[in-house]
């Protein structure tokens, strides 16, 4: 498995130049970059821009593990589906262009007054949708596992279950929920195989990250470990440097 850093809070406000540079200066040798943040890679780019963007990765040590979008498909509303199904396949796109490999969506809650299995079929189903669509670019649908409601591992089996199209992938996102019911270890065996990407966090929190490692290392995941910060610091590349080294002790 890789280490890599999610442009959330840690490189939001870095240049592309700058989060390259510093990705390689700590070790991190792949990078998702979040949708708004100061980098600057959106759909909005032109053909000359994107080609600047894959070029830049191309000639460092950091390889551009994908896009981290906010696109969500579980409002009741049909046209608000829709437009964050066409935003999706605008990323696919873009991911293409500038050379990475996947793009980070997801559920962002269960919508009240909605059944549930409604709710959770049509994320299934929209899914489906645009990880076909990123079957044709070589790009792969990472649906991140969040929200209220949806981030309990029963409803994200049953998104899975609808969703099967072999580019619709998981990104592991280390929530407590990880543990609820039969625990880490059997929650994580239910949907190991549908695994794309991993958001870790914090690695000395309560949460069992010893065990999940292993957990990952007996399903030999070759697979992108990214590290998703909230917090903030007043010195991030000395703290990833920290961090990787408590992330390739747990990796071995």
């Amino acid at each position: 498995m890789q280490l890599g850093l999610v442009t959330y809070q840690w490189g939001a406000e870095w240049d592309l130049p700058t989060l390259i540079r510093n990705c390689e200066k700590t070790g991190f040798r792949g990078v998702e970059l979040r949708t708004t943040h100061k980098h600057g890679v959106e759909p909005s780019l032109n053909v000359s821009q994107r080609k600047e963007v894959a070029q830049r990765f191309a000639d460092s040590q950091v390889e551009l593990v994908g896009l981290g979008s906010v696109c969500e498909y579980q409002s009741p509303d049909p046209a608000v589906v829709r437009k964050n199904i066409e935003e999706t396949k605008a990323f696919i796109k873009l991911c293409h262009d500038v050379g990475g490999s996947g793009v980070k969506v997801r559920p962002n809650g269960l919508p009240a007054g909605v059944p549930v299995a409604k709710t959770l079929e049509q994320i299934g189903k929209s899914l489906d949708e645009v990880a076909g669509f990123g079957e044709g670019y070589g790009v792969e649908i990472r649906l991140e596992i969040h929200g209220r409601g949806t981030s309990e591992i029963p409803n994200i089996q049953k998104i899975m279950q609808i969703s099967k199209h072999q580019g619709s992938k998981l990104c592991w996102n280390c929530n407590t929920e990880d543990t609820a019911g039969d625990g880490l270890a059997a929650n994580f065996n239910s949907l190991k195989n549908r695994l794309g990407t991993v958001h870790i966090h914090d690695l000395i929190t309560s949460y069992p990250w010893r065990e999940l490692f292993e957990l990952l290392k007996q399903a030999d995941f070759q697979g992108w470990t990214l590290l998703e910060e909230g917090s903030q610091t007043a010195d991030p590349l000395r703290v990833m440097q920290y961090y990787r080294l408590l992330w390739e002790t747990m990796a071995g």
